[in-house]
């Protein structure tokens, strides 16, 4: 263990430092004690006795310790006189009580400032394992200095633990647990490779939305590996001082060279790889820093055993350079999980709660469709909080379908107070998505609607859930989306002849389904199978610039309107067409404020007619 060595110097210094502070301080202690008190005959006391220039004494069965009025001590040997204490009488000096001796200097300042310092460091080195624990950081991390003199930074090289992360730990991503897998055998076996005539891959770059796990995994590929595991983030390379971004790297890769096999992982790399172009000078410190990558990352030897591994949700925003063959020879996708991933990583969370055995994980999945591993820990969490909250002791099914909405749409806003109008409003204004989206063939179906207010803002919402796992989606399935998205109005439109700001997002979500169609799936008629559009920060929210004429915009933009127009219309039809079932079910929303997907199917599959009257409709 590499670590062991560091705590025993440590501990030996900490040892030596005690003992050398300790024989100063005795030393100290008696120069100082000794010069304060000082000794003298019997007859200097009984001089200064008759001179009446003593103000305190006290008397010992062997020795006499005075104070003249000058505030000096002395001491003397005790001898046979009877008329001692009537002489000190009526000197006027004080006597009978102990006198106080100075206190050490040394040892006063010790007690008064040393021991608070010394259980502030202990208090501090305490509260940093306790903030790096959770914060997620290995405690079984050791730092490693990158660079010298000013802009100096510092990394952290992983050293094997019993908290290990290995990859029965990273679940949801098969794909490129195998990938890395491959690197992990060759610095086990580099042999195996080289008999074929196999060199071991310089980098491997992952890709990803954010909290996918990217870091996750390359602190698997450490666990697994059993080697030297250097982890710094591409920010740390980046100085105001030009030069010294590219000092850290030159130390880094010499480090890393020493102690190979190893692997250096850079976190968040397009800090320093971004693509260079004319606006970065020659001098520009972020393009030496990127310069001095490549040439490291050239100039390793056949088979060294250095592996570098490195993530950013950014890739679009890499230089050519950095990508090519020789340098990142891999590109590893760390994408959201699909359905089955999303199960595994429910499980490998649930492992650290105690859940009931009647928990559906498939049933959780299908509803946080979309959800990335980080979310979905996060939904565990809020889990077993509130379990907590309600005073049991095991999560349950309702447990974790209530932090899946608090994940998607916040917490319940208990105290938000709707007028009985907004109530009734927002009650149509729900079961208007619900009835069109449960009119229309290739619609996902109803499973929630409600009408609690959350923190996201949504003063009520509908929940569609597919029953399988979806990865394309048809023009018409589409336009039935948008359609759905137009219910909420359009219910406003025919119960109240007006409409209201909540319908706010839906708009806006319509028109980006309605933009897309025309600019980058090909689905309009005039445009045929040519973009419009262009998708940029593909992980980091997606978004668009229009790659065409301001003329052609124009039509673009006629073109949503008309859908999103038309789709409105058909939503108004479809209810004005089942505007006794709108009724009925608004009236069960309204007075139970939640129902569920089965008994909006039982209510609007059922016989009876039911107006829901209100004195403000």
């Amino acid at each position: 263990m590499p670590q062991q060595p560091d705590r025993k110097k440590t501990i030996t210094f900490w040892i030596v430092f005690l003992v050398i502070f300790g024989i100063m301080n005795v030393m100290i202690y008696k120069r100082f004690i000794q010069k304060e008190v000082n000794e003298v005959g019997y007859n200097f006391f009984m001089k200064l006795i008759d001179e009446k220039k003593i103000s305190e004494a006290a008397l010992s069965s062997t020795q006499i310790v005075f104070k003249d009025k000058e505030g000096n001590i002395y001491k003397t040997g005790l001898m046979e006189d009877a008329a001692l204490y009537e002489r000190l009488y009526k000197s006027g000096a004080e006597f009978g009580a102990e006198i106080e001796t100075p206190m050490n200097p040394i040892l006063y300042y010790f007690l008064t400032f040393g021991i608070q310092i010394l259980l502030l460091i202990i208090l501090w080195r305490f509260m940093f394992k306790r903030i790096a624990k959770r914060s997620g950081d290995d405690p079984d991390m050791m730092s490693f200095s990158l660079g010298g003199g000013r802009g100096k930074g510092t990394g952290r090289i992983y050293v094997k633990s019993k908290n290990d992360v290995r990859f029965k730990d990273v679940a949801g991503e098969e794909e490129a647990k195998e990938l890395l897998s491959e690197i992990v055998n060759y610095l086990h076996e580099p042999e195996k490779y080289t008999e074929i005539g196999a060199t071991l891959p310089k980098g491997a770059l992952l890709v990803g939305p954010p909290g996918t796990g990217k870091t996750m995994l390359a602190k698997a590929v450490a666990g697994e590996a059993e080697v030297p595991f250097f982890s710094i983030s591409g920010s740390e390379f980046v100085q105001m001082f030009v030069g010294m971004g590219a000092a850290k790297v030159r130390d880094l890769f010499k480090q890393a060279k020493e102690k190979a096999p190893c692997i250096i992982f850079i976190d968040e790399i397009d800090a320093i790889g971004k693509k260079r172009d004319a606006s970065l000078t020659t001098n520009d410190e972020r393009e030496q820093t990127l310069n001095q990558l490549l040439s490291e990352m050239d100039g390793f030897e056949g088979n060294t055993g250095v592996v570098i591994l490195a993530a950013t949700n950014r890739p679009e925003s890499l230089d050519p350079a950095l990508l090519r063959p020789g340098r990142f020879d891999r590109r590893i996708p760390v994408e959201l999980p699909d359905l089955k991933g999303r199960i595994d990583i429910l499980k490998v969370h649930a492992k650290k709660i105690r859940i009931s055995e009647n928990v559906d994980f498939d049933t959780i999945a299908k509803t946080a469709s979309g959800a990335s591993g980080a979310q979905l820990a996060n939904i565990v969490n809020e889990a077993a909080l509130r379990a907590v909250r309600e005073g049991r002791k095991v999560v349950q099914q309702d447990d974790m379908m209530e932090s899946v909405e608090v994940v998607i749409a916040g917490y319940q806003k208990k105290n938000k107070i709707l007028t009985n109008k907004e109530k009734l409003v927002v009650s149509y204004h729900e079961v208007g998505h619900a009835l069109v989206a449960a009119m229309q063939t290739q619609s996902a179906p109803v499973t929630k609607i409600t009408i609690i207010p959350r923190t996201s803002g949504a003063l009520g919402y509908t929940m569609q859930v597919d029953e399988d796992e979806r990865n394309l989606m048809t023009k018409t399935e589409i336009l039935n989306k948008v359609s759905t998205l137009a219910g909420g109005r359009a219910a406003e439109e025919l119960i109240f002849n007006e409409i209201t700001t909540g319908a706010s997002n839906d708009i806006e979500q319509a028109t980006k389904l309605a933009r897309a169609m025309v600019t980058r799936f090909g689905m309009s008629e005039e445009f045929d199978m040519v973009a419009m559009e262009v998708v940029t920060n593909q992980y980091l929210g997606g978004d668009t610039s229009l790659a065409c004429a301001p003329e052609t915009q124009t039509k673009i933009d006629r073109m949503v309107v008309e859908i999103v127009k038309t789709q409105h219309e058909k939503a108004k039809e479809i209810l004005q067409q089942n505007l006794q079932k709108l009724h009925e079910i608004a009236k069960h929303l309204y007075e139970n404020e939640t129902i569920t997907g089965e008994e909006f199917m039982e209510i609007l599959n059922s016989s009876e007619n039911t107006l829901l009257t209100n004195p403000e409709v």
